[in-house]
């Protein structure tokens, strides 16, 4: 009868969702927008007090029956926000998010300020990239002199939920892998990054302790009669979307890729060691089950065909169609789809471009294939890089709003030339963050099933949702992905100003 919470807090939305471990079954699912803030400097931001209001919001959709029955929960979110705390654990501005590139000038004075690119992936195995958490404290101290004097904790949004949950402040290594401050290969904050970020005051005063992936913590009386929980409800320690969504798909070993199509775009592998690569081709991050996961990340997947759908006012959940009524290539139409500057290819200032127009393929239908194929041709150029690091993968299973689309499958499958496979869960990261929640709630029983062993038990695989490379398809987008990578290298130095 016991049921454990996925809450996921993401860009556009928190949701919640509720799952029986014994029927292996979701038994409820609610959701809540969230507005964000966006400014032509290239700031993103949301205030945090909007994801408690959501958080509040889902659980009061959910029946008392069932919220009675809950014995445990994780947070998942969205990666690299900054939430800045005063003493009293007061939030002291907007956060920052991850899709901001404002900060892109900070990166590379933390950069510099180690030695150069190089210097800073051998001291913590991940370059500063556009939206990386260390690059907005310079920003805070320049833009927000307040906030920063009385800086007292700085949390990222899934530890922010896990402070109003808990009442207390701490995080995981998996998200704070994504700050740039963790040095991966030994899990510990780095000095050199910390003092290159800020050289005037010890940040490491600021930054919470590393909870272990198995830790529980008890919800707060307050939280728990807010949200109509049981006051013996356990809180794990979550971890940021990736990490969660790569439980939710069963990437907890090695050989395993996943694939994200969400507002970003994400794929990753889990690894027993360390995977850095040395020219920072792709995040070094740590897992949130004790391991490592190599991530590549784009900051424009589904935002941009959603932005393309607006544009035409039609609905991306019927689109598919267009998908259907154009070819592969999209007749010579190729879109750059930096709407939000871009992290893979490395281009934090770059815009969306259109090329290859003619009389023949400007149409909506064209348009939001040309942006379709330029998200999944993103991930390509990411995949290429994981590819030339040595490490090999059979299949690609696929998770986010994006892999509801059976155009969208299918044209993985054709590009990447890999089976595509999807969970029968499709909101990946709420439900790795139940199944992490019934893992941590386990070991603290004694039960002794290891992660691997959960997500064996409980993730499945839908054969309906299946997509096999069809290789003529294949030939064509592999002449189409060619012209993506002509074009790309023709802008690039436009892109970088």
């Amino acid at each position: 009868m016991e049921l454990v919470a996925g809450i996921d807090a993401g860009t556009q939305s928190l949701k919640v969702l509720v799952y029986d471990p014994a029927a292996r079954k979701v038994v409820a699912s609610t959701s809540a927008s969230l507005e964000l803030a966006s400014g032509a400097d290239g700031s993103r931001e949301q205030a945090p007090a909007d994801w408690v209001a959501a958080l509040n919001s889902c659980f009061a959709a959910i029946a008392p029956a069932v919220r009675s029955r809950i014995v445990a929960l994780a947070v998942s979110g969205q990666q690299h926000g900054f939430v800045p705390l005063d003493a009293a654990g007061q939030v002291l501005a907007p956060a920052k998010l991850w899709c901001d590139t404002s900060t892109s000038a900070e990166c590379t004075q933390i950069m510099d300020a180690v030695g150069g690119t190089a210097q800073t992936i051998a001291a913590a195995g991940n370059p500063i990239l556009s939206g990386y958490t260390a690059s907005k404290l310079p920003w805070t101290k320049t833009h927000r002199p307040e906030a920063y004097a009385n800086l007292a904790t700085i949390l990222l949004p899934h530890d922010y939920l896990n402070f109003v949950l808990t009442g207390e402040r701490f995080c995981e290594y998996g998200d704070a892998s994504g700050t740039g401050w963790l040095d991966v290969r030994t899990r510990t904050w780095s000095p050199d990054l910390l003092r290159a970020t800020d050289p005037d005051r010890d940040l490491a005063a600021c930054l919470p302790p590393i909870a272990a992936p198995e830790a529980l913590y008890d919800i707060a009386p307050a939280a728990a009669k807010t949200l109509g929980l049981p006051a013996t409800v356990k809180v794990a320690v979550g971890g940021g979307d990736n990490m969660m969504a790569a439980i939710g798909t069963g990437c907890v070993t090695p050989g395993r890729l996943a694939m994200s199509l969400g507002t970003s775009g994400t794929l990753f592998a889990y690894s027993d060691t360390p995977v850095v690569d040395p020219e920072g081709a792709w995040a070094a991050f740590c897992s949130s089950t004790g391991g490592w996961l190599p991530l590549i990340c784009t900051m424009n997947c589904t935002v941009v065909t959603e932005q393309v759908a607006d544009a035409f006012d039609f609905n991306t959940r019927h689109a598919d169609g267009h998908l259907r009524n154009t070819p592969p290539g999209a007749d010579g139409l190729v879109m750059l789809p930096f709407l939000n500057g871009e992290r893979t290819p490395d281009l934090p200032l770059g815009k969306g471009v259109l090329a290859g127009l003619d009389t023949t393929n400007m149409t909506p239908a064209h348009f939001y294939r040309a942006a379709m194929e330029g998200a999944t041709y993103s991930l390509k150029y990411g995949y290429d890089a994981f590819v030339r690091g040595g490490m090999q993968f059979d299949r690609i299973v696929l998770t986010g709003g994006g892999s509801n689309s059976a155009q969208w499958r299918q044209l993985v499958a054709d590009v990447f030339g890999l089976p595509v496979d999807v969970p029968t869960q499709s909101e990946g990261a709420a439900f790795g963050a139940a199944l992490q929640a019934l893992w941590a709630l386990g070991h603290a029983r004694g039960e002794g099933a290891s992660i691997a062993d959960i997500t064996e038990r409980h993730v499945a695989l839908d054969p309906q949702l299946s997509a096999r490379p069809d290789p003529a398809r294949g030939h064509a987008y592999a002449t189409a992905y060619a012209r993506f990578l002509r074009y790309l290298d023709a802008l690039t130095p436009l892109q970088r100003g």
